[in-house]
């Protein structure tokens, strides 16, 4: 019998923002040419995840992300994605992209990521939250995982209740050799970037999509409506 093994998507769910989490599945869905697993990252559901509330998180899944590997049984390939994202293509698509290898005495890419440099535009976004700048800022946004690499061993739970914000998003535990790049096309940063071009693959509201009513009209938000919400 043949098996299949379905790409694993797990995406940071914070009540807040309800609406964008399942329009971000039905995108995902809607272009799907192979199986995918979506997997909610609700903080709520891990009970071996009781790091306190950091003064500078925005959203109930900043450090969640990072059980990843651990939530995968640091096995195989899975996709991190914040729910302020809508597909636009076949996320599989991905994974012809990254340069992902287990062979142990290579040099495999432990993650790949949109790797933006950039200041963000404005000190505020969504709900009035401070908008921080910082080196690698949004690489934690869209990361596709290679949950046995032995680098990503290292994110224990412990390690993710413990571990600063900056060793975290940074990807401190990483050498930069084990960090792979992506398209910016794969993590479009709506309110930062301009002109987009017609192929962006994956849209991502970081400041703040049309959900809310201050950003209603801000690029791609017809497209996102035409989901119904």
């Amino acid at each position: 019998m043949l098996k299949i093994n379905p790409l694993k998507i797990y995406i940071g769910y914070d009540s807040r923002e309800h609406d964008a989490w399942h329009t971000c599945v039905d995108s995902i869905m809607k272009y799907a040419k192979s199986p995918v697993a979506i997997i909610p990252l609700k903080y709520e559901n891990l009970p071996y995840f009781d790091r306190e509330w950091d003064s500078q998180q925005s959203n109930s899944f900043a450090f969640t992300r990072f059980l990843v590997p651990y939530l995968n049984g640091y096995q195989g390939f899975a996709i991190f994605m914040d729910c302020d994202m809508m597909l636009r293509t076949d996320i599989n698509e991905v994974m012809e992209k990254v340069n992902f290898t287990n062979n142990l005495w290579g040099n495999p890419k432990a993650v790949s990521v949109v790797k933006h440099d950039y200041i963000p535009k404005n000190k505020k976004k969504y709900l009035g939250a401070t908008q921080y700048a910082y080196p690698r800022k949004n690489w934690s946004s869209f990361v596709v995982w290679n949950c046995g690499h032995p680098s990503n061993w290292d994110l224990t739970p412990q390690v993710v209740n413990t571990q600063t914000g900056k060793y975290l998003h940074r990807f401190e535990w990483l050498s930069d050799d084990e960090i792979g790049s992506l398209d910016v096309k794969w993590n479009w940063l709506v309110g930062e970037y301009d002109n987009p071009p017609d192929d962006v693959k994956n849209v991502h509201w970081t400041v703040g999509g049309p959900w809310f009513d201050e950003f209603k009209n801000v690029d791609f938000s017809d497209e996102w409506r035409s989901y119904g919400r």
